[in-house]
């Protein structure tokens, strides 16, 4: 069974899916996404795949309503990102520019590919990393969710871009950019990006990658601007890895605007939650934050930032990083 079902109180869908409790956990001896299997067979670098329990699929049946409460098709497409045909590499600052730019590629190519597709809304790509998270497989790989409905915190941010456009007639990501360069949490930079943790951060090392230029979709980056975003993927992951001195778990999400109407008044992002607040110390999305999705935060996000700078500065040179640390 496979199905969206609306909640009225928050104007969310939720996906249900009864396949997904079979999930293998973390199979020994076995790798899914290594070159050779049944899968993926040879002669690749990057590769996309389909999730083979997927919260959504085109061929998902219309369920029937239920009096009150909505349901709809969970239509659209989950899809696993295989990122390198490497088993063991840790994280994304572990390959190389060359082929972080092929990752980045096949998410731009996804893009035009569904943003074509009259049942997708928004397209949500992302990376889990870590135990801490879920992770189930720990071969280097991200996933995209092709969704026919745009999620609620795409539609916040949305809406109060809109609204701040209308008043002062400029985007507000690109405001906030000025703001943040001018400030004290710029992390890192290169000719097209900035990476910074935001005044308003929820998690203890959250950082946010901007493009400098005002761009919605993947699809609108040039060669250079590519390359320079890889190289940002890799500073920001090494960054954070290099922070306690081990692997940060995180999650990864890129925004981009929706593929149905007009957002010249939105702004391609990535943001990074990291899951650490010390070395041996998880931050917990606890009773104030689950019950009211408001965020608490333990310290200062100046001092924080400052923890991250100096952890940029540890590794621009190991990875050959073609920008600056502040």
């Amino acid at each position: 069974m496979r199905e969206l079902r609306y909640n009225p109180l928050t104007g969310q869908w939720i996906m249900v899916s009864s396949i997904r409790k079979h999930r293998p956990w973390r199979p020994r001896d076995f790798c899914p996404f290594c070159p050779g299997s049944e899968e993926t067979g040879y002669g690749w670098e990057v590769l996309i795949l389909p999730n083979r329990f997927p919260m959504l699929d085109f061929k998902a049946e219309k369920p029937q309503n239920e009096g009150f409460y909505k349901k709809a098709r969970a239509i659209g497409q989950c899809s696993v990102i295989v990122e390198t045909p490497e088993h063991d590499l840790r994280d994304l600052d572990e390959l190389s520019l060359e082929q972080m730019v092929k990752v980045i590629e096949l998410w731009k190519n996804v893009t035009i590919e569904l943003k074509n597709n009259p049942h997708i809304a928004y397209l949500a790509i992302f990376r889990n990393k870590g135990e801490e998270i879920g992770v189930s497989l720990t071969h280097p790989h991200g996933q995209l969710y092709a969704l026919p409905f745009i999620p609620l915190k795409a539609r916040l941010k949305i809406e109060n871009s809109r609204k701040y456009y209308k008043r002062f007639g400029e985007c507000l990501f690109c405001r906030i950019l000025r703001e943040e360069t001018q400030g004290g949490r710029v992390i890192y930079e290169n000719d097209n990006f900035v990476l910074f943790m935001p005044f308003f951060a929820n998690w203890p090392f959250e950082a946010h990658i901007y493009p400098k230029r005002h761009v919605q979709w993947l699809t609108q980056l040039d060669k250079e601007e590519i390359e320079d975003l890889a190289d940002i993927l890799r500073v920001t992951t090494a960054t954070l890895n290099a922070l306690f001195e081990r692997q940060m778990p995180y999650v990864m999400m890129l925004y981009q605007a929706p593929f149905k109407g007009h957002y010249n008044f939105y702004h391609l992002h990535i943001e990074f939650y990291p899951m650490l607040r010390d070395r041996d110390k998880l931050k917990y999305a606890a009773g104030i934050e689950l019950g009211t999705w408001e965020f608490t935060y333990d310290g200062i996000p100046e001092e924080n930032a400052q923890k991250l700078r100096e952890a940029c500065r540890k590794i621009t040179k190991r990875i050959g990083a073609k920008g600056k640390c502040f």
